[in-house]
């Protein structure tokens, strides 16, 4: 008979507990750095571009984040390379909205989905390629 390794279920649920902790700052912060009141565009407006741009950044974080979780050698190491993948991201936002979209802002807050897929796409892509290079 097997039996659950209690340091393993505190392992786990330090991680996860952290990785949820990580992803509400990453809203919090995203949602800080856009012009835009997202949460207002999407709970009262009932944008899309806006629901569609801010789960693509949560999805890109959330693929970084597994890929620190996968190669991450302690709790610290976890924690440093969350924070550098939560930059990346966000630096990946900036530069949706400055250098490939300069009218973004307009664009979601017009509830132009067309804008607000591609930018999605923009920031799964990095949360991607963030996740490949965190392995070592």
């Amino acid at each position: 008979m097997k039996y659950i390794d209690l340091h393993v279920l505190g392992n786990f649920s330090a991680h996860f507990a952290a990785s949820l902790v990580f992803v509400i700052a990453f809203i919090y912060i995203c949602t800080l750095v856009t012009p835009y009141k997202e949460w207002t565009l999407i709970k009262e407006h009932k944008n899309t571009a806006a629901s569609v741009a801010l789960s693509g950044s949560v999805i890109g974080y959330a693929l970084a984040i597994n890929g620190v979780l996968q190669n991450a050698v302690n709790f610290y190491d976890f924690a440093i390379w969350s924070l550098v993948a939560l930059i990346a991201q966000i630096l990946a936002i900036v530069i949706v909205r400055f250098v490939f979209m300069p009218k973004f802002v307009e664009r979601i807050e017009n509830d132009e989905v067309q804008a607000a897929i591609i930018a999605a796409a923009f920031y799964i892509a990095v949360g991607l390629l963030n996740a490949g290079c965190m392995t070592y």
